[in-house]
């Protein structure tokens, strides 16, 4: 009684929940049910059908009964998965009862109850509530084994009060698009169902081909299953396309490449899917949206998917998406059409909270990756789901995104660039935003982002990449702006600075040379942006070798600044700055000191103790202070900077793992090389993590390790160090760069220091021929070798080709340094040493 008791509760209370309306069923013959039965009609298996990881989680999940939900994005074969399962327990003859309903309604899933009902219950045609409710009675109290599959579930509330209670001989099976919470838990599995692996992409497509006895080559075959993101759906299509029209795959990439076509053009007629696909990949996904629109908050679901398109599908920062710029975008557009609220929804504001409740539905529906525990991409859409957004705008609509989508990411980005990682994410979104939108970012003019990214690639040593994006900068801004355009003019700038950066240091300084004849002619002697030119010309005349001349034009350079911008302007003082290094350079060491104190204390009345142009000068001051000769000094500086740095860049600012390097050295200068040797190690790690193996910073970090390994002690270590260090240096900066140049000149000295003094006299022998080369003979690094040339052809006994040598250098030191240089005295002591040891 008490069982009777219960089920006719369950009916019920069920029966609230199954009310249809103009809904009758054919009544079902009057024959005896044959077993196994099965309801509903099983897809069929698509052609090439790719036997996936997903089968054996979803084994593994029905094992033993209950629920287990296939989820994810509309065309990643989600059906044909569960079909597969369901043919393969049926085959088998684990079930009695198949029931395969397609659930895109609560109404479609009631009638596929209520026919079971029917035939396996004696149900009521005339009633299909009460049929549909006989059917879920009839699955609690059965001993027969049974399946049921709801295909391709529209909403979680379809199933309110009618999902299949868990029986120890029951499965139940759903396919769908949704990630709702009400769909998992109480023995409920979820089955995540993704894209193909590469291999399944190629193999698939292979297939496809070979059944038509076609082929292709396998690179192409390779590269078109990447072009549409390995997605299951799209692959299909795909090849059903190419194969109607006899394309072959390099012959549909070249379309689907063409922006002028859209996605819809390129799938088969709706009457030619295959595999019996009721819709294109486009239209899947619109439908989708539709419903993610339709949750709360309601509207924004789409306009949130629209900036998203425009950005990297490999991951977007959830700062962007909910930056004022991206709000007051979907404010804008929100797509309110017909509801009760969409009158007060229209009056408020969207806020950044409305926006992450958005992504979250944007999630729910599969039609993007929501991780907010990774902020930095928190966001991931496919890429043909991105395109088939873009391809829905309006046409005038579309650069309005573009400008919004900008102006997000450069609201997002931070003035100061502490982390790596988020800053490399925002450069891969605007690169992907310019690639979307060419024209949109010029228009009226050059866009901030795009001079932010550039600054952010030189900020973090990345030079190379640097001089690469400003090269391709400058043509666009020809092409929109004009060559005399002040953003052209600047995108040169850049360009000069960043390939002095990446070595080119020559190059440079012949652009800007002429890059300040145009900013005299359009902006005129005193404009700052021509005197900040006159500024890097100096400064890289200098570091080609001519240090003097850079004093002598920093020093004229100061008066014209005093003139036009006063003592107390920042340029002002970022000049004082560099002529004080630059008298440092040139030999005079104290008299750095006492420049850069000076500029300090006016540095810090003008712009405070923790700006960052005070940090720049108290690590100039520091780095001078050893110079000088106080080692211990410039140690007590850099601690100070270092921990100050930390505190207000973050500890993994470059500018915080530079000071931190310059630390290390000074404490090996004041006679600590194993402290040394102990710092270095720590900030390599560093290096390594924040900014890579293959930063010049990091590679700089590595020599100076191998450098005061050999200070304490271990000259052999050192050799070998540096070997690894050259090895790996040549292949990412070329030979020529002036890094290698002086990791060769100090390979060569661990090599003398270890004994193997001929060795050293032959490399740098050799340097010196490449540093004539590629510095030419009046460079300070040329000098400097050829007097450490001079030094070890004397120890090695060749003393009448030292003399040669020094005769040779002296000259050349006092015409370019003259009398007075430390260089040019020691280089004529020597001279006078090996002249008289060869007497």
């Amino acid at each position: 009684m008490a069982k009777t008791s219960i089920l006719a509760q369950h009916g019920s209370v069920a029966a609230q929940y199954l009310r249809i309306e103009h809904l009758a069923l054919p009544a079902a013959p009057r024959t005896a049910l044959s077993w196994p039965h099965q309801v509903g009609v099983i897809p069929g298996q698509a052609e090439c059908f790719q036997h996936r990881g997903a089968l054996t989680a979803l084994d593994s999940a029905l094992l033993g009964g209950g629920t287990a939900v296939l989820s994810g994005a509309a065309g990643t074969g989600k059906t044909q998965l569960a079909a597969h399962y369901a043919r393969t327990v049926q085959q088998a003859r684990m079930v009695d009862l198949l029931v395969w309903v397609a659930a895109s309604s609560r109404d479609a899933i009631v009638t596929g109850y209520a026919q079971t009902g029917i035939d396996v219950a004696g149900a009521d045609p005339g009633d299909p509530a009460q049929a549909a409710t006989r059917f879920l009675t009839w699955t609690q109290t059965t001993d027969r084994r049974w399946l049921i599959v709801l295909d391709d579930l529209a909403d979680p509330a379809d199933l309110q009060g009618i999902w299949p209670a868990a029986q120890p001989g029951g499965l139940v099976l759903i396919t769908t698009r949704r990630r709702d919470a009400a769909l998992f838990g109480q023995k409920r599995r979820r089955v995540d169902v993704g894209l193909f692996t590469p291999a399944e992409a190629t193999g698939y497509l292979a297939a496809k081909l070979a059944a038509q006895d076609r082929s292709d080559h396998p690179d192409q075959i390779t590269g078109l299953a990447a072009d549409l993101g390995r997605l299951p759906l799209a692959l299909s299509q795909a090849a059903a396309y190419l194969l109607d029209l006899h394309l072959d795959c390099a012959g549909y990439r070249t379309r689907l490449a063409d922006r002028r076509r859209a996605l819809a053009d390129l799938a088969p007629e709706d009457s030619g899917l295959p595999d019996d696909q009721r819709a294109t990949v486009a239209a899947s996904w619109s439908l989708s949206t539709e419903h993610a629109d339709r949750l709360r908050p309601r509207g924004l679901a789409r306009p949130l998917l629209q900036l998203a398109s425009m950005l990297d599908p490999n991951g977007i920062p959830a700062t962007v998406l909910t930056s004022p710029p991206a709000l007051a975008y979907l404010t804008e557009h929100r797509t309110l059409r017909g509801s009760a609220d969409a009158l007060d929804a229209h009056s408020l504001p969207v806020s950044a909270e409305d926006a992450a409740d958005a992504l979250r539905c944007l999630h729910r529906l599969s039609l993007a990756d929501h991780t907010p525990d990774t902020p930095h991409q928190a966001l991931r859409v496919h890429n043909l789901i991105q395109r088939a957004t873009r391809e829905a705008l309006p046409r005038d609509q579309h650069d309005v995104l573009a400008r919004s989508c900008a102006d997000a990411l450069y609201s997002a980005w931070p003035q100061i660039g502490r982390d790596t990682s988020l800053t490399h994410t925002l450069r891969a979104n605007v690169d992907t935003l310019t690639g979307h939108a060419p024209r949109a970012l010029w228009q009226p003019e050059g866009h901030p982002v795009l001079f932010r990214t550039g600054d952010s690639l030189t900020a973090s040593g990345l030079a190379d990449a640097a001089h690469a994006y400003w090269e391709g900068l400058l043509s666009p801004s020809r092409h929109h702006l004009g060559p005399d355009h002040p953003h052209t003019l600047g995108i040169r700038h850049h360009l000069a600075h960043a390939r002095a950066l990446s070595g080119d240091v020559g190059g440079a300084v012949s652009g800007y040379v002429e890059l300040l004849d145009d900013k005299v002619r359009v902006l005129g002697p005193d404009h700052p942006g021509t005197l900040t030119t006159r500024a890097a010309l100096a400064s890289w005349r200098g570091e080609s070798g001519d240090a003097a001349g850079a004093v002598t034009a920093f020093g004229e350079l100061l008066e014209v600044f005093l003139r036009v911008l006063g003592p107390d302007h920042r340029d002002t003082l970022a000049i004082r700055v560099v002529l004080a290094r630059w008298r440092g350079e040139s030999g005079d060491a104290d008299g750095a000191v006492s420049a850069f104190a000076e500029v300090l204390e006016d540095s810090l009345r003008v712009l405070g103790a923790e700006h960052p142009d005070i940090l720049t000068v108290r690590q100039h001051l520091a780095r001078w202070q050893g110079e000088s000769g106080n080692e211990g000094g410039a140690v007590s500086l850099f601690t100070d900077l270092a921990e100050d740095l930390q505190r207000v860049l973050g500890p993994d600012h470059p500018s915080t793992l530079d000071a931190r390097a310059n630390l290390a050295h000074w404490r090996g200068e004041s006679g600590d090389a194993d402290g040394a040797v102990t710092a270095y190690t720590e900030v390599l790690e560093d290096l390594q993590r924040v900014l890579g193996p293959d930063h010049p910073s990091t590679l700089d970090a590595r020599a100076n390790l191998a450098h005061w390994r050999g200070e304490s002690g271990d000259a052999d270590g050192a050799v070998t160090a540096y070997t690894e260090v050259l090895d790996h240096s040549l292949r990412v900066l070329g030979p020529d760069h002036p890094h290698i140049l002086t990791y060769r000149s100090m390979h060569a000295r661990w090599q003398r220091e270890s004994g193997d003094t001929d060795e050293a006299v032959t490399t740098f022998t050799d340097l010196v021929d490449d540093l004539l080369r590629v510095l030419g003979p009046d460079h300070l690094s040329t000098l400097a070798a050829r007097t450490a040339l001079g030094r070890w052809q004397g120890e090695s006994g060749d003393t009448d080709e030292a003399v040669t040598t020094f005769t040779d250098l002296v000259d050349d030191l006092l015409r370019v340094l003259g009398p007075d240089h430390p260089l040019t005295l020691d280089a004529q002591m020597v001279l006078a040493q090996w002249r008289a040891y060869s007497e």
